[in-house]
């Protein structure tokens, strides 16, 4: 039990003495940056899909009717 005790009690100290927490404005950069890369995956994926899609369904497929 003095293991549990001890681990969570340098958990807290750690948490509150020697993490560096970014501001505000850190936080929002980061956050914006966060965003833009998403949309622009969810973006490229959407893309990817729709010519894969294209392209199966108008040259493999055929083939096999």
């Amino acid at each position: 039990m003095n293991k549990i005790t001890t681990y969570f009690s340098e958990s807290y100290k750690e948490l509150v003495e020697k993490v560096t927490w970014p501001s505000w404005p850190q936080l929002q950069q980061s956050t914006i940056i966060v965003l833009v890369a998403t949309l622009l995956i969810t973006l490229l994926v959407g893309v990817m899909d729709f010519a894969a899609n294209s392209l199966l369904n108008n040259l493999i497929y055929p083939l096999f009717k």
